[in-house]
């Protein structure tokens, strides 16, 4: 079995993710929802739940994005149409460009 692998995160990070598990807790408090019912709604564990209210930087992004949409949080600037059209805008613009970047190599003579 391969070793884990020890992750260390920026100090950044960790404080955003801290802070969205907070505004996540804080928002289920005052919608009167215990644990139990958030993570039964977001379809994921009462444990898994508790980890993102934590801020634990290892969960996964698509829980942690859900949860914080159920209890209303909003996670961009933008409403539902503006972040769907700046999706599309980044899309175009991404297609636009390589599809891959490499460095150029230098050919090696090894013939000796």
């Amino acid at each position: 079995m391969p070793k884990s692998i020890t992750r260390t995160y920026s100090r950044y990070s960790t404080d955003a993710a801290a802070l969205l598990g907070a505004l996540i807790r804080e928002a289920r408090n005052d919608r009167k929802l215990t644990a139990q019912e958030l993570a039964d709604r977001a379809g994921i564990s009462r444990g898994l739940l508790q980890r993102i209210e934590k801020g634990n930087l290892k969960c996964e992004i698509g829980a942690v994005f859900e949860v914080a949409t159920i209890v209303g949080i909003k996670l961009f600037e933008a409403d539902g149409s503006a972040l769907s059209k700046q999706l599309r805008h980044i899309k175009e613009k991404l297609a636009l460009m390589p599809k891959s970047v490499r460095k150029k190599t230098k050919k090696v003579n090894d013939d000796f």
